[in-house]
């Protein structure tokens, strides 16, 4: 039996949930301090992580995030006490939320976190994966931050957020064996962002449609804590599966990316993929395909998203994914014939992310019958194969680590491309080394057979 709860050897990563102002008053940091009021200003959450190599779960209960400025006075920049798995997005981007804050300068940024627990993969030879999860004992519940850049909310100037970015490798501690101890010391660093930077941009939104507007070329979907968000489209927005604005209903489930908009803090889409036509969806890695060659009849999903949360499945677990060749398949952001080849029945892979949708009533047990099945980009962390640049094919290989090593544990070639961005210290192909991030999609190289990877974003891994 081998599991991913051993992290000996695994490369350090960081997770980002970028936390912004979401109320106009919020509760004090304490019994000295007041609460900040007046005129209010818009701020926006945008989201995203990079998991700790081999953890598939880290779920913790945010109590409070405050924003403090200089007299003590606080703002709330949570709703209620979301429970927060700070593993499920690795190298992309999500809104989170977006409302009025009361304007003014905030220094500080007080982190106040309750029950935890750590989820990791069990793999025994011969069998389908299963998921461990365990209570977590955090050394610290209370983390204070000085912001290096106040966050500086205006009455009428743009949105502005916080970034809050959790080092897993640093905060889930290990023995000297390199095995989860199952203590974390929640380790923080927090900086504010401005409504163009990329660290504004929205990569994925996943989200149930509302109302559409097909006169204003618009549609509403609802977010986190209930909140609304428009969505603006136009000539230029690409949609996925050869469907438009007129396609949706408000039984639509989306995948969304695009900006904030400065004027009046809507997304403008560039991309948008229907996932679901019937009100259910589910998201998150493959992790056992059966049969293990030729066309499958069914594979093992481990949730991380789900809508409605009203159905047997449940976050955290492992559903049955029934195959029967009624099923849609595409993938995002691929918008001619090849995807077919790409992706379908014969070309699922343990380690792909892919988002399943149908009816609810396709949900029996921990089995669920999906009309649509797609594949999604997703960030595998890893280790740069030394020599392996090829310049003229635009590759690279690298050996994937940690859970997704787990289930992909061959060497895999990266192809990039002039749609691939170098981030957070790589500048061209050429400058690719040492622990590495490829954010993008795992296929089957349908001439080969290898598992490849089409890179979306290539990052450094400090």
């Amino acid at each position: 039996m081998s599991s991913s709860k051993h992290l000996g050897k695994l490369p350090g990563c960081l997770l980002s949930l970028a936390l912004a102002s979401l109320f106009a008053a919020g509760c004090g940091s304490g019994s000295t301090a007041s609460t900040a009021t007046g005129p209010a200003g818009a701020s926006f959450v945008v989201g995203t992580d990079a998991p700790m190599s081999s953890v598939t779960s880290f779920a913790v209960q945010l109590t409070s995030v405050n924003a403090i400025d200089a007299s003590g006075n606080t703002v709330s920049l949570v709703s209620g006490a979301p429970t927060v798995d700070f593993a499920r997005f690795n190298g992309l981007q999500t809104m989170l939320d977006m409302n009025d804050v009361p304007a003014g300068t905030y220094t500080n940024i007080q982190i106040t976190l309750g029950p935890a627990t750590l989820g990791y993969l069990n793999m025994v030879s011969g069998s389908a994966p299963t998921i461990v999860t365990e209570a977590a004992s955090l050394t610290s519940s209370t983390v204070n931050i000085t912001l290096a850049s106040p966050l500086v909310v205006t009455q009428s100037g743009s949105p502005v957020g916080i970034n809050l970015d959790l080092n897993l490798r640093k905060s889930i501690q290990v023995d000297s064996n390199g095995n989860i101890t199952g203590q974390v010391t929640p380790t923080f660093t927090v900086g504010s962002v401005a409504i163009g930077d990329a660290g504004a941009y929205i990569d994925e939104f996943d989200a149930a449609v509302v109302s559409v507007n097909t006169t204003a070329q618009s549609f509403v979907v609802q977010g986190p804590h209930g909140r609304d968000f428009t969505v603006n489209v136009t000539g230029n927005t690409a949609w996925d599966n050869s469907e438009s604005l007129s396609s949706l209903t408000t039984s639509s489930i989306v995948a969304v990316s695009g900006k904030l908009d400065k004027a009046d803090a809507t997304i403008d889409a560039d991309e948008v993929a229907i996932l679901s036509q019937n009100g259910f969806y589910a998201d998150g890695q493959v992790t056992y395909v059966t049969p293990a060659t030729g066309t499958a009849t069914s594979f093992n999903l481990y949730l991380r998203g789900l809508l409605p949360t009203t159905t047997s499945l449940s976050l955290g677990q492992i559903a049955t994914v029934a195959v029967n060749g009624s099923e849609n398949f595409f993938i995002y952001r691929v918008h001619n014939t090849l995807s077919q080849f790409l992706f379908n029945s014969s070309n699922l892979l343990a380690g792909q992310a892919v988002a399943i949708g149908g009816p609810a009533s396709g949900v029996s047990g921990s089995t669920v019958t999906p009309a649509r099945v797609v594949l999604r980009h997703w960030g595998f962390n890893g280790t740069f194969v030394a020599s392996s640049i090829n310049t003229s094919a635009g590759t690279f290989q690298m050996t994937i680590n940690g859970f997704a090593g787990l289930l992909v544990p061959q060497t895999v070639t990266v192809y990039t491309s002039s749609i691939t961005t170098f981030r957070n210290g790589f500048t061209a192909l050429g400058t690719v080394t040492g622990n590495v991030r490829v954010v993008g999609l795992l296929v089957k190289d349908p001439v080969s057979g290898n598992t490849v990877l089409i890179a979306r974003y290539v990052d450094v891994l400090n």
